[in-house]
């Protein structure tokens, strides 16, 4: 059509102006040109999608999306996706475009004018409204383009008109019209309330919060009000949901309902997944809505009539609705809307059809919990319904645990209301029976036995057992703890017998001879449920509503989980079972945490139980019974790493007992076999080491002292693994292999050992241990197996530990070089590494941390550490000609310089590494940096411009100190520079001011973050920022002249004398100086300054965009 248009319109000109026809042609034939190649472009866009979204070769999806990738970066980008919505034969093409519109107007570096956004916006509705049934996504897309125009544009004013802000009047016209067309006005909302709702790490947080504000203030009523009055009268037609498109509208009204509710309106909800913020801090203004009793009525009228389809929705929304905030009633309202709810809840139950789907199930499980989150037990019990309303839910609670395999994620919240109402028991005045006693018992014992029938049917039918998610299970047994402790005769009444029952079972099994395997784990896989729902009940104690009977019945049942225990342990030779020693492991923390203990009597009614059937008189007795249950698992389950991790983190309060000298004697694999080298085992498998070694050396330095023989003598079995990987190391050919086994066990047991010794004598005998003596050989493992990550990372975290003086345990005789001696030891494992990690060449991306970067951040640490540690005098390198300093400063150069901006804030722990690393440096070393190649300080600056603004406010906060020494050598060296009588300028500062002069716009681009940062962003290291912004204000005075101009003038006229003063009162009292005193004037100034440019904005008419004011 556009080809035939245009040569009419050349034939109607050429034949009327026939002497300027040739001229005429060549134009035609090059506009035809330029016709055909932009076809052939948008083509070839076609079939690249096609490729990317069609194709399931992986070589030509990637190809297509790096050239779909440079496509949304070309300069033509936008109009290029006009024509594709408007020419595009796919859907695939129409997604892209969406895709890249809204990429387009999310950018904050050069975003596009208003005028255009404008006309984007407009563009999006007239496609929408023209094109009603276009492909889901592709809809989904152009709605979600809409929504992100709106979001970003609130603020915009043109002509003094909000003009992004008309949302109900621009989905208006689709309201009016047919079906297709009211879904996408429906989802219009819909989506704009998610997406205003939705913080996004490329915009400032504070930015967020105003626009959410000001949204929820202006027209989240007016839409939530809308969403009800549609809901009303879908609900009173004869809507056939049978129809797509109907029931489709019916979803996006109720979606659109509970994003409404789900809005964060006071700027609270960080995390999504979490359940636990469950109260909806509804605005005053919406009273009227909730008081009106229509409202809930309308929710719990359409969860009856609609399919089950759509009814979890419907509950979403009664669950937002059940937990309104309690002020936004006076005491008789909030009566009257919790009999209304408790009404509605007791209509679901009686009617539990639908609650048979799990979606169902599981929202009216949430907002069953609701109601005691919300409301007091004092409240409920008064509702007219009460006792009818309690025995259905524990029925329904009951019938619910019993079915343990259906939807058993939302068991959580059925056990949080019974937690919740058990706990409340010793605090309700009301005078109306809460029923509790009756029915909290029934609880208790569904959950017991369906645990324990669960046991045989998993076995059996080979299902997924609940024990193996110890988070949900450790989750249930603390709300069971609660519940369990209500009426305690009776729970413990039934867990005796049912433990009896299975204990007898057991132990007759494992005395038969022709007992099946089956019928064991099944008796075992009980008694794991048993211990631990004994180790919940015993935690559940709390001592102030604690009597003699109940410690008594605690007594009974720890006896039996201890008997239980001796009969375990005396097969583990023969076999043993996992989960029933995690259980055990789980008990003993419980029953640590409340009967062992200073705070606990020790004439409790407990110890004279086990006294009398263990002989076990008091705690010191029962901490015997543990570290030996500690030596035995240790001994038989040292390749199991989930019980050793857990056994050793069990080891308190256990020094004087003699298992524990036992430890500390023989430390073997003779005697704990994870010790011992496995060539079946990862090397990755000994981290448990550490923390074995960790525990023993706490234990060895509470009677250490200055015992040399004690230390040497504990020693023993590391001095033996030393030499025996010299002597292997001194040979041309040996295993390598189980050396690496052997260093690497090592490693991590001399780790734990150097983690515990935060005192300087014992540390000091350490040192005098491995040094020199030793590391010779750490040295040789890193030249051999650099390239080894499982070899390398143990060594180096060895040496970064050696080298870190925590507590000032490194301190050194005055007479004794060893600092110097350590540092040179550290420098050359640094140069060694650093050298040949340097040599592995290109690294696949998904490999690049673990073998590469990971080492490069150690190395990081270990460089700070030393530089850090005050016991290094580190001007003597210099003074003697010694080059230590040098490399190891050099080889830091080198691999810094091989990581990508990019890298170094996308993995954390280099960041942290590498940030803390550079704000010594600049801090004692500035000479060096001063010293270094023009490359080498611009990548250094622009990765402290970058880490300026990262989420991390560790790495933040060094970026400012960073800065803040590079501006104040800069500032000194000026000044100096500018004095008559100066000394001469070291050649490195003559250099490093060269440098600056040359590359002016970095330190200028800092000082527009910095100012970006503390005006625009919600600063959380307000007093960090503003150590070097002084500086750089002094440094750049004239910039900053022109940036507070552009800041003043970019404010509305009426505005623009208060921000110009607030400026003004910035620098007042401000000499030129960076002396401490007035450094402290600027920060006191600068806090002042924030709060009166925030309160000056709050009510700016005109929509500031911070990217403008500081490009």
């Amino acid at each position: 059509v556009y080809f035939k248009e245009m040569i009419k319109d050349y034939i109607f000109i050429a034949s009327s102006l026939y002497p300027l026809n040739v001229f005429f042609f060549l134009f035609f034939l090059l506009t035809l040109n330029s016709c055909v190649s932009l076809f052939q472009s948008l083509a070839q866009l076609e079939i690249l999608c096609k490729q990317l979204y069609e194709t399931t070769d992986t070589t030509t999806r990637l190809q297509a999306e790096k050239a779909l990738v440079e496509f949304t970066n070309s300069p033509d980008c936008l109009s290029k996706c006009q024509l594709l919505l408007e020419s595009g034969s796919s859907s695939y093409s129409q997604l892209l475009a969406a895709t890249c519109l809204s990429k387009l107007v999310s950018r904050t570096s050069n975003p596009l004018p208003l005028e255009q956004r404008i006309d984007i916006r407009n563009y999006v509705l007239n496609y929408l409204a023209t094109r009603p049934k276009l492909a889901a996504f592709v809809t989904q897309a152009l709605i979600q383009l809409y929504a992100r125009i709106t979001k970003l544009g609130w603020f915009d004013c043109q002509k003094e008109d909000y003009v992004f802000r008309n949302v109900i009047v621009d989905v208006t016209r689709f309201l009016q019209d047919s079906v297709e067309h009211c879904i996408i006005g429906v989802t219009i909302l819909s989506q704009l309330t998610n997406e205003i709702n939705q913080a996004d790490s490329t915009h400032p947080l504070t930015k967020h919060r105003k626009i959410a504000s000001s949204f929820r203030d202006s027209s989240l009523f007016d839409i939530f009000t809308l969403s009800c009055n549609l809901l009303k009268q879908a609900s009173g037609k004869n809507l056939n949901l049978n129809d797509e498109s109907q029931h489709g509208l019916l979803m996006q009204l109720l979606k659109l309902a509970h994003n409404c509710l789900n809005f964060d309106f006071i700027g609270t909800s960080t995390d999504e997944s979490s359940d636990d913020l469950c109260t909806v801090q509804i605005p005053t203004s919406w009273r009227s809505a909730f008081l009106d009793s229509s409202t809930l009525q309308l929710f719990f009228d359409l969860y009856h009539s609609i399919p089950p389809s759509l009814s979890p929705l419907v509950l979403s929304c009664l669950v937002q609705i059940a937990s309104v905030r309690r002020s936004l009633f006076n005491n008789a309202e909030r009566a009257k809307f919790l009999s209304l709810l408790v009404d509605g809840v007791k209509r679901i139950l009686e009617n539990p059809q639908s609650l048979s789907d799990p979606n169902n199930y599981h929202e009216f499980c949430r907002l069953l919990a609701r109601l005691k989150s919300n409301y007091q037990l004092g409240e409920l019990v008064k509702v007219e319904n009460y006792p009818e309303v309690i025995r259905l839910i524990a029925n329904f609670t009951v019938t619910s645990l019993q079915h343990w395999e259906f939807a058993p994620n939302s068991v959580h919240y059925l056990l949080s209301l019974w937690q919740r109402l058990a706990a409340s028991v010793p605090y309700v005045k009301a005078t109306e029976p809460h029923m509790l006693e009756t029915y909290t018992p029934e609880v208790t014992k569904a959950y017991i036995t369906s645990r324990l029938e669960s046991v045989h049917i998993i076995l059996r039918d080979g299902l997924e057992d609940p024990l193996d998610d110890t988070g949900l299970v450790q989750q249930q047994l603390d709300q069971l703890s609660t519940i369990g402790r209500c009426e305690y005769e009776k729970t413990c009444a039934l867990l005796v017998q049912l433990f009896d029952q299975s204990a007898q079972s057991y132990q007759e099994l494992l005395q038969s001879t022709n007992s099946s395997t089956m019928d064991i784990a099944v008796q075992e896989g009980r008694l794991t449920w048993l211990v631990y729902i004994i180790g919940a009940v015993i935690g559940g104690r709390v001592s102030f509503a604690s009597t003699d009977e109940q410690d008594a019945m605690d007594g009974e049942l720890v006896c039996r989980v201890l008997q239980l225990m001796n009969l375990t342990d005396s097969r583990l030779a023969q076999a043993g079972n996992e989960k029933l020693e995690l259980a055990m492991l789980s008990f003993f923390e419980q029953f640590r945490k409340i009967y062992i203990g200073d705070q606990v009597q020790k004439s409790s009614k407990l110890y004279r139980r086990l006294s009398e059937v263990l002989g076990l008189n008091d705690e010191t007795m029962v901490l015997s019974v543990f570290i030996g249950k500690i030596i035995t698992n240790l001994k038989y389950w040292g390749q199991c790493e989930p019980i050793t991790s857990k056994t050793l983190h069990s080891v308190r309060k256990l020094v004087k007992l003699s298992a524990v000298q036992f430890m500390l004697n023989n430390h073997t694999s003779e005697h704990f076999s994870f010790l011992g080298v496995n060539n079946q085992a990862n090397l990755s498998d000994m981290r448990c080491r550490t923390t074995f070694y960790t525990a023993l050396g706490r234990l060895l330095m509470v009677d250490l002292g200055e015992d040399e023989d004690q230390f040497e003598q504990f020693m023993l079995p590391l001095t033996a693994a030393f030499e025996a990987i010299a002597q292997m190391f001194s040979t041309n050919t040996f295993n390598e292999q189980e050396a690496k086994r052997t260093l690497v066990g090592l490693v991590r047991d001399l780790r734990g050992i150097a983690f515990a010794f935060n005192a300087k004598t014992s540390f000091m005998m350490l040192f005098d241990w491995i040094y020199p003596s030793y590391m010779p050989i750490l040295q040789r493992a890193i030249e051999l197996w650099y390239h080894v990550p499982a070899c390398t990372t143990p060594v180096l975290k060895l040496m970064a530990e050696l080298v870190h003086n925590r507590s000032q345990r490194l301190q050194f005789d005055v007479s004794s070089p060893n600092g110097i001696l350590l540092f040179r030891e550290t420098s050359k494992m640094i140069t060694t590494y650093g050298n040949r990690i340097l040599t592995l060449g290109e690294v696949p991306k998904d490999q690049v941390y673990a073998l590469k970067l990971k080492g490069i951040s150690i190395c990081f640490s270990m460089l700070k550490a030393v530089l850090s540690g005050n016991y290094v005098n580190f001007g003597v390198f210099r003074l003697y000609g010694d080059d230590a300093l040098d490399n190891a400063l050099q080889t830091f150069i080198k691999l810094l310089l091989s990581i990508p901006h990019s890298d170094l804030l996308d993995y954390p722990k280099l960041s942290q590494s590498y940030y803390s690393l550079l704000e010594v440096l600049t801090q004692d070393h500035m000479n060096f940096i001063a010293s270094l190649e023009p490359h080498v300080v611009m990548y250094i600056l622009s990765s402290i411009s970058e880490g300026l603004t990262a989420l991390d406010t560790m790495v933040c906060t060094g970026c400012c100190s960073s800065l803040d020494h590079i501006v104040t050598y800069l500032f000194k060296q000026l000044s100096r520079s500018t004095k008559k009588r100066a000394a001469p300028m070291a050649q490195e500062s003559d250099r490093f001011l060269h440098i600056m002069q040359q590359h002016p716009e970095m330190i200028q681009q800092m000082l527009s973050t910095v100012l970006n940062i503390i005006i625009f962003e919600d600063c959380r290291n307000q007093w960090s920022m503003s150590r070097p912004l002084l500086g750089l204000i002094l440094l750049n005075e004239k910039y900053f002249a022109d940036l507070r101009n552009s800041i003043v003038n970019s404010q509305p006229p009426e505005k623009q004398q208060a921000m110009h003063l607030c400026f003004e009162n910035l620098m007042e009292g401000i000499e030129r100086n960076l002396l401490t005193k007035n450094r402290d004037r600027f920060t006191q100034n600068l806090s002042v300054f924030r709060r009166e440019v925030n309160d000056s904005m709050k009510n700016s008419t005109y929509g500031v965009n911070s990217n403008d004011m500081m490009s």
